[in-house]
């Protein structure tokens, strides 16, 4: 099982963007799939359809201990699930108890379940507090959505210093994998950017860029991935490349 944090401490890079779907392309191409929504605003459970926050969800798992599987939304089939943002996920932020183990929470309890998937995505919030760091200390690997402009650069630069605060706490390394998004391909800002990019993370840029579309933008709004808004579109070919890129480790 391979737990991927889609993360970026910049807004509007398209996290949650990716994590619908890739996860939706990772599971169309024979994958179990689990998403779980770490963001407060609960984008990337509104994205798959559900406009109203259930009761429960990842807030219960990480403040009561409950199951993911009590809170397991089956959105599409048994092979893609949601594990949904819930009214009380902020609540996380503010935890004053507990130290170093406060980082720990969702690290124990994807270990306190048998789960049977082949890849777990988490969506992370725009910002550096708790529920970031727990997904830090969870995953396997980060998944760094970089949109095509000199902001985002920057960004990156503030993620890998705090990635790298948290080598000390980890028990094995943290691998890192770059996915240019947002990717204008007639700007020339946004190729000298990918430009730079492939120089300073070489074998961690992963093939695919998702290019910018209409499309994408339009999905969340209807609750659908790409693969039910527009299927033949070009988005769903990148997407289906972008799975493949993470699944086989394609970098250039």
């Amino acid at each position: 099982m391979r737990i991927i944090a889609v993360i970026n401490q910049k807004g509007g890079v398209g996290k949650t963007t990716i994590t619908a779907n890739l996860g939706h392309a990772l599971q169309k191409a024979g994958n179990r799939v689990m998403l779980i929504d770490l963001d407060p605003q609960g984008q990337l459970t509104t994205s798959l359809g559900i406009f109203k926050l259930p009761k429960n969800g990842i807030d219960s798992v990480l403040l009561d201990q409950a199951s993911l599987q009590t809170v397991e939304i089956h959105t599409r089939d048994n092979n893609l699930v949601l594990i949904p943002a819930g009214g009380r996920l902020v609540e996380v932020e503010h935890l004053n108890d507990g130290g170093v183990s406060r980082a720990t929470l969702l690290d124990a309890a994807l270990q306190r379940e048998e789960l049977d998937y082949d890849y777990v995505l988490l969506d992370c919030p725009p910002a550096s507090g708790l529920l970031s760091a727990n997904a830090i200390m969870a995953a396997d690997e980060a998944l760094i959505p970089v949109s095509g402009d000199y902001l985002s650069l920057n960004g990156v630069a503030h993620l890998l210093s705090t990635l790298k605060k948290f080598e000390a706490l980890r028990s094995k390394a943290l691998q890192q994998w770059v996915v240019i998004s947002r990717f204008h391909t007639r700007r020339r800002l946004a190729k000298e950017v990918r430009t730079k990019l492939l120089n300073h993370f070489p074998n961690k840029v992963l093939m695919t860029e998702i290019k910018e579309a209409a499309a994408l933008a339009e999905c969340p709004a209807i609750g659908r991935t790409i693969f039910e808004f527009r299927r033949t579109s070009n988005s769903a070919k990148d997407f289906e490349q972008l799975a493949q890129d993470l699944i086989e480790r394609r970098t250039h």
